[in-house]
């Protein structure tokens, strides 16, 4: 296939070039001239380096900026791809700025999404539209499968909404990802499929030995704040990729890419301390966190809920590893 790659040279994107291009797909990577923070995950290359990687493997690169409509119509239409994949995020490369840095990572996916998919779609000026302008076939978008409403003690499924009624910045990104999962589903011009990922660890990103997280952890700043009871998903990168290229050929909808491994903070938090030779993490009060971070902050600790994998399982084949540090 012919495959548009959009954040190509973030912490999935590049792993994922790598692997469409041993499968022989000719892949267009765009990514921005200029870029550091905010090409994927927190871990992705600058410009001129990412283009070399994107080059070094196998790939075409092109230079297009997310948020000029024009730009990413002519990307798109110089590519002329089966397939569109959004993989764009703006995330700091210390996860200590990243509610900081969500509204950036917010108006990417409300404008350069929307590029990206008017560039996909008749006669539209976003990403989708474009490529449904431009005779795209499928259209595959990176959503959130950590922000997902269930009801506490239970695993959110496809059908679940994302948490629109959360604090400040979550809740804004969770009603702009919303609405661009319900537009790229709803699209009658292209296949749409939503890859809700859950957080991503393993190389390239901040849950790994030498990653960001396990710093702040062996520097002692990490802490569970209130009872820690919120649950998390985690999938690990290599997985991610693998459902990804599983979904160019699947049925269309909604999948929640995650392990099977749904944890608590106050669980997973000290089983990683000890993976990478931490500290026992601190305990906070609610009232102190929120203070010093915000409701924000908070809220991941004590509201989010996991999510079931058992669609991805049935229809992308999806097969995750165990959580590494699980029972470290």
């Amino acid at each position: 296939m012919k495959i548009f790659v959009a954040g190509a040279t973030g912490a999935i994107g590049l792993p994922l070039v790598r692997v469409l291009r041993a499968l022989n797909h000719e892949v267009t990577g765009m990514t921005r001239a200029g870029a550091g923070a905010g090409a994927g995950a927190g871990a992705g290359a600058g410009a001129g380096a990412g283009a070399d990687r994107l080059r070094e493997i196998g790939a075409t690169v092109s230079f297009a900026d997310a948020f000029d409509p024009q730009s990413v119509r002519n990307a798109i239409e110089a590519a002329s791809p089966d397939v569109v994949i959004d993989q764009l995020t703006w995330l700091p490369a210390n996860p200590a700025d990243i509610i900081k840095s969500m509204p950036n990572d917010t108006r990417l996916h409300r404008e350069g999404g929307s590029n990206l998919l008017a560039a996909a779609e008749a006669g539209g000026s976003n990403l989708l539209a474009a490529a449904e302008a431009l005779g795209v076939k499928r259209y595959i978008v990176q959503s959130r499968g950590f922000y997902l409403n269930a009801p506490p003690g239970e695993l959110a499924d496809e059908t679940a909404g994302l948490r629109c009624d959360a604090p400040g910045e979550i809740g804004e990104s969770a009603r702009v990802i919303g609405a661009y999962e319900d537009s790229v589903t709803g699209s009658a011009s292209v296949e749409g499929v939503v890859l809700r990922y859950g957080f991503f660890y393993g190389p390239g990103t901040w849950y790994r030995p030498d990653g960001a997280i396990a710093e702040q952890a062996r520097r002692g700043e990490t802490s569970i704040i209130g009872d820690g009871n919120a649950v998390w998903s985690f999938v690990h990168i290599d997985d991610a990729v693998a459902a990804t290229v599983a979904s160019l050929m699947a049925e269309p909808g909604v999948y929640n890419v995650v392990d099977d491994d749904p944890l608590p903070v106050a669980k997973w938090m000290p089983a990683f301390a000890r993976w990478v030779d931490a500290p026992e993490p601190a305990r906070v009060s609610v009232v102190e966190a929120r203070k010093a971070a915000g409701d924000e902050a908070v809220y991941y600790h004590t509201c989010l809920t996991g999510a079931s994998n058992s669609a991805a399982k049935a229809k992308l084949g999806f097969a995750p590893r165990p959580l590494l540090w699980k029972d470290a």
